[in-house]
């Protein structure tokens, strides 16, 4: 039920966005233009296209649903820099209503040259796209030196690689997912840890481009170990857990794994689990009972939120992801706003705490004001 509020809470934002841009685009056009109606019958097209390729596809997977899911997640980024421009120009006509400082002269110009101006705004959104889609194609590679007080029993560093936040399916398909692999195996991690949403919902589009090949392609040398995001859960988390498995990962869901070189590695259920499947996730000193606290421990918890649980639990270093860090400025000041840690390095207490920003993305397959990243943690034990 909370999933279905959602759902139609974020159909009714859309609807309305999309309805705002169509009326503020439709006063562009002279009364008496054809052009009007073709503007919009492409703007209706535009803005059920995300959603009607992301349905299309879970019952008929095909070229066709999958140019819709590239259209309308274009169309995501694109509308939302449309609905800022023509908010902001809103914004000036109402101060001038009230506070005039734009003579008549320049409101005639702006009157009669609106078709032009309405063009280049779409111009600059269109280079805006162009930009973030080379930014969210090209992840750095953040490293990290950290050190852990507790020892690890047969030697004394490793390297850790983490993808966060994938999101395999048809944007981020074999090509993007070609490169990630070789950058994570050019990195030669002794670790790879790929901390939730591995895949974006549904697994159609992963099975039918063999995207388990890439995965069994990761080489380190104690294996690939992943936890559980919302977009398993979204998805189906016991058919992405089952595929995933199959290829050569690990998934940790509420266990622990304790590596040949005594490293202990927690991976929680993602906090979807109870809107999912209507039960809770373990608690840490649950997590926490079996385990050698002579030994240092990382933490995989998708959703960056209590991050005093971890420090309480004495937790060497957790991993999260899911916030994306905005993905698209200006969401980046919400993710600021609702976690404690949005994205980057923090020490509390003891306690290492990373979020990623992620290496894929969700929906636009752009990125403004942040960038995607691999993130390599060279670990030291002992004092």
């Amino acid at each position: 039920m909370s999933f279905l509020i959602f759902f139609l809470l974020v159909f009714v934002v859309n609807a309305a966005v999309n309805f705002y841009i169509a009326v503020r685009g439709w006063d562009l056009f002279p009364p008496d233009s054809p052009w009007r109606w073709v503007y919009f019958v492409a703007l209706v097209f535009l803005s059920l296209s995300f959603l009607g390729g992301r349905f299309l596809e879970r019952v008929w997977l095909s070229p066709v649903s999958e140019a819709l899911v590239w259209i309308g997640s274009y169309w995501l980024a694109a509308m939302l820099y449309l609905f800022l421009a023509v908010l902001a120009l809103d914004f000036v006509r109402v101060v001038n209503h009230f506070i005039p400082f734009l003579s008549s002269p320049v409101m005639d110009w702006i009157h009669r040259e609106r078709l032009p101006i309405g063009g280049g705004i779409a111009g600059a959104v269109g280079l805006l796209l162009l930009v973030g889609h080379m930014n969210a194609a090209n992840p750095r590679v953040r490293t990290l030196d950290l050190r852990f007080s507790r020892r690890l029993p047969v030697f004394d560093s490793m390297r850790v690689v983490v993808a966060s936040d994938i999101h395999l399916g048809t944007i981020i398909g074999r090509r993007r997912f070609d490169r990630i692999v070789e950058t994570i195996n050019g990195l030669k991690p002794d670790l790879i840890l790929l901390p939730g949403d591995i895949v974006d919902e549904d697994l159609a589009p992963v099975i039918r481009e063999n995207l388990g090949d890439n995965l069994r392609s990761l080489s380190a040398r104690f294996g690939v170990v992943a936890a559980t995001g919302n977009h398993e859960y979204i998805g189906g988390v016991e058919a992405a857990t089952a595929y995933l498995e199959a290829h050569g990962v690990t998934v940790l869901r509420d266990s622990v794994l304790e590596l040949p070189n005594g490293l202990q590695i927690i991976g929680r259920e993602d906090r979807s689990i109870r809107q999912f499947a209507g039960k809770g996730r373990k608690s840490l000193p649950e997590l926490l009972a079996g385990i050698d606290s002579s030994k240092p421990v990382i933490l995989m918890d998708h959703q960056p939120f209590g991050l005093g649980e971890a420090v309480a639990a004495g937790i060497d270093l957790q991993i999260s992801g899911h916030t994306h860090h905005g993905q698209l400025w200006p969401f980046n000041y919400l993710t600021r706003a609702i976690y404690e840690l949005s994205w980057g390095y923090r020490k509390i207490g003891e306690t290492h705490v990373y979020v990623s920003s992620g290496v894929g993305t969700w929906g636009p397959p752009v990125r403004l004001g942040n960038a995607p990243e691999i993130v390599l943690f060279r670990l030291q034990t002992g004092k």
